[in-house]
């Protein structure tokens, strides 16, 4: 029904427009109890699936939502209603911020692909925690990634993830920390070795006040060097870090079946979805083959199948999160997955 009845109506409609439609429709659909029974069980898979204990956690299942889907935590139900086993929420700021101006998100059908500018447009810690303190379903894992305001300097970043990771650390069970998004100016900065080590032993060092420290992980670009991919590495062993979500969107633009034309009319933004998928495989494999078990990989960038997921565990990933995929595939995407998974 996805493919030839929804997808059609919601690609007429501007991608952020349509974002905000299906997940409202989403909402509205399983607070109709015959309806809510029956689409539960539509996106329970047909096969049992078996959990997988990882960094202290236990993940219901290896398919999981990136971040910026729900960026205030105010889907979690719903979209776990689709089969994930964990929900990534946030990029969080400290303060609400508007983000880019509109439009700032926009499809490549050609490439299955979206490429977007948002800018960390979020309703701010407040909010997000205010959703967190909801009743979630049992067993479903929640991460919280983290970033800076726009108008915080590289030289005051700190603060802001550590304004953050304070105020989620009671509600999520892991932690995301996001320097890699193309769409803050000079945010990239803080992959650069020395200000990435400082950043990370401080949120370790805050961490360990805790009687039972939470993982941390880092997202990355895929656009980094293969040197500084080692300096990721090096700086994981040092600081201590659980793992690594490899990767963030890219700037780069090789390879695209959309037109020159088009890609000039949109401008600037990080790309997502099938044209990620071999670089983001290859960085995991990069990583895996330095980081071994029990290290956390997960692997994101053009998961739109079981195949896909495939490649990504067989690189090396423990787990998966997909975005774009769920656009261009529909919600029935995490079951299609699993089951094929399971056949496998």
């Amino acid at each position: 029904m996805y493919r030839y009845f929804l997808k059609p109506l919601f690609f007429l409609l501007p991608p952020e427009k349509a974002h905000h439609l299906a997940l409202t429709l989403l909402e509205w659909t399983l607070r109709l109890p015959l309806l809510s029974k029956w689409l539960r069980q539509f996106f329970r898979p047909q096969a049992p699936v078996s959990g997988v204990a990882l960094a202290g956690l236990f993940f219901p299942n290896r398919i999981g939502l990136a971040a910026g889907f729900d960026k205030n935590g105010r889907h979690i139900n719903a979209l776990a209603a689709l089969g994930f086993g964990f929900i990534e929420v946030g990029t969080v700021t400290p303060r609400p911020q508007a983000g880019n101006p509109r439009p700032r998100l926009f499809r490549l059908p050609t490439d299955e692909a979206l490429i977007n500018r948002m800018g960390f447009n979020n309703d701010g810690l407040e909010a997000l925690v205010a959703q967190l303190k909801k009743p979630r379903p049992q067993g479903l894992i929640v991460g919280g990634n983290i970033g800076k305001n726009k108008d915080t300097p590289n030289e005051q970043a700190l603060e802001d993830y550590l304004t953050c990771f304070d105020a989620l650390f009671p509600w999520v069970d892991y932690f995301a920390v996001n320097v890699s998004s193309p769409n803050t100016p000079n945010l990239r900065q803080l992959q650069d070795k020395e200000p990435l080590t400082q950043l990370l032993i401080a949120l370790q060092k805050r961490n360990n006040t805790h009687p039972k420290p939470k993982p941390i992980l880092l997202k990355i670009a895929p656009d980094l060097s293969d040197a500084q991919m080692d300096d990721i590495v090096d700086i994981a062993r040092r600081t201590g870090l659980s793992g690594i979500i490899a990767t963030n969107t890219t700037v780069s633009r090789q390879g695209l079946q959309a037109s020159p034309d088009t890609l000039e009319r949109i401008g600037a933004g990080g790309l997502s979805g099938q044209p990620l998928r071999e670089r983001a495989t290859a960085v995991i494999q990069r990583l895996r083959a330095q980081l071994p078990p029990p290290f956390l990989l997960i692997g994101v960038g053009g998961i739109d199948s079981a195949a896909a997921v495939q490649e990504k565990l067989d690189a090396g990933a423990d787990l998966v999160q997909l975005y774009t995929g769920l656009v261009y595939q529909g919600p029935g995407i995490v079951r299609a997955i699993l089951n094929r998974l399971s056949k496998a």
